[in-house]
């Protein structure tokens, strides 16, 4: 279900980029709780600060319902303005479940340097796409791929948490294909005394655990709110050590219950390290608990979805509570991508949250992403001239724009079809060094990136 804005009161406001503001962070700064951040299709090279906002971030996704905004709309942060606040996305200020990112492909992130909470002195690199601290955000419909918290030395202990890493809080991370992320502990998620919902996800294709293990899921004490992990496809993650799947030795609170645990690996334990417990899930190699089972999900395409002659099917907790959607045109049958009847099916696509889940390739990124980098900018850090260069002639863009932090724009020309370079004397009395916004756009298409000058 995508959600809807005119679920939002009347009193918000909708705040399009780059329409209204040059780039994320601006939107997020001008907005208030309650609002909505709306974000073209495109790329952008930021690191993004939700400094506290209540609000709803989302692509066209949380509009339409349309999943191909997923793939085309990338928060991308490799190019952060410091190596020490590298993560794509920070929620570090109290924000709640009313903080929602959705409908975003999150990607290129390296960590943010960060002391334990619970340990004082101790630094970590931490959350290379999403790092959250004593907040309880809604991260939902996303594919977050490609990031990584490797970073470490003399002043950093370890690094940890690729994908997404809370401390202290309660966040919800629902309907997301996580992949591809690496960690030295916990490629995929770590949950340091945090309570969370981990519901629907597919975790796939996750490494690391060199130092404290864990491959997809990494856990460590307990949270003021309770962990529910249902409903989650975690698969073909990786370890050096332990916990290919899931490291809970260092803290295994929680309600662990529709899973399927299968082809992770690992030296020891390669699916689950620790002794969480689970019920009605399908764990390779078997697990004590009522419902479980070890048998061959026969995962079927991109997304992890199960066949129709997959054992998982209708095999979760038969509780009512835990039913997939039923088809309204087919009364006591599931709803697509759900199959079967109404008893929960096991994975991603079972149960009440049941949804299609935006696709990833086997490389870990949406095929549409390489249609979206059409341009080139170089030298970046640049002096007395940029470059922007086109690999094929130019079809998507009319408008080049440059802009300063506070949106102001510096810098506009048309831009013709067919053009294969275009070269902007960078003259000192209209480019000071610093940050800028080089903006291209046209009918259909839109590109952002970062351009720093320094003369």
């Amino acid at each position: 279900m995508f959600i809807l804005l005119s679920s939002f009161t009347a009193f918000s406001q909708i705040i399009r980029i780059p329409d209204d503001q040059p780039t994320i962070q601006a939107g997020i700064d001008a907005s208030e709780n309650g609002d909505t951040v709306l974000v073209m299709p495109g790329t952008y090279f930021e690191n993004l600060n939700l400094k506290g906002k209540n609000i709803l971030l989302g692509s066209l996704f949380i509009t339409t319902g349309d999943l191909s905004h997923v793939g085309t709309t990338i928060i991308n942060g490799s190019m952060p303005a410091h190596p020490d606040t590298a993560s794509c996305i920070r929620i570090i200020h109290g924000e709640d479940s009313t903080c929602v990112i959705a409908g975003f492909t999150i990607t290129g992130g390296q960590g943010t340097r960060w002391e334990d909470e619970h340990g004082p002195g101790r630094w970590y690199t931490e959350g290379g796409g999403i790092l959250i601290q004593n907040a309880a955000p809604t991260i939902r419909n996303n594919i977050i791929t490609g990031n990584e918290a490797i970073r470490k030395g003399t002043r950093t202990v370890s690094a940890g948490g690729g994908a997404i890493r809370c401390g202290d809080g309660n966040p919800h991370i629902l309907n997301n294909m996580i992949t591809s992320n690496k960690g030295l502990y916990g490629g995929g998620i770590v949950l340091n005394y945090s309570g969370a919902v981990i519901r629907n996800n597919v975790i796939a294709r996750n490494t690391g655990g060199q130092d404290y293990g864990g491959g997809g899921i990494w856990l460590n004490g307990s949270g003021v709110k309770p962990r529910l992990i249902e409903n989650n496809t975690i698969t073909q993650n990786s370890s050096t050590t332990y916990g290919g799947g899931v490291e809970a030795s260092y803290g295994s609170s929680g309600t662990y219950v529709n899973n399927i645990i299968y082809g992770n690996s690992a030296p020891t334990k390669p699916q689950v390290n620790g002794t969480p417990r689970m019920t009605y899930s399908d764990i390779q190699g078997g697990y004590t608990g009522t419902g479980n089972f070890d048998d061959n999900p026969r995962f079927s395409g991109a997304t992890y979805a199960l066949p129709d002659d997959s054992h998982c099917i209708d095999a979760g907790n038969p509780d009512a509570g835990y039913n997939d959607p039923e088809d309204p045109q087919h009364q006591g049958l599931a709803r697509n991508p759900a199959k079967g009847t109404l008893r929960n099916d096991m994975g991603a696509f079972g149960g009440p949250g049941s949804q299609e889940l935006p696709v990833a390739d086997a490389s870990g990124t949406h095929p549409v992403a390489a249609l979206i980098y059409p341009v080139n900018i170089y030298p970046n850090p640049a002096d007395d001239q940029v470059i922007v260069a086109f690999p094929e002639p130019n079809e998507l863009f009319d408008q080049l724009i440059i802009t300063d932090p506070l949106g102001r724009i510096v810098w506009m020309q048309a831009v013709a079809a067919g053009e294969r370079e275009i070269r902007i004397s960078l003259d000192h009395g209209r480019f000071i060094s610093g940050l800028y916004i080089l903006k291209m756009s046209g009918p259909t298409s839109s590109f952002t990136q970062r351009l720093i000058i320094n003369h």
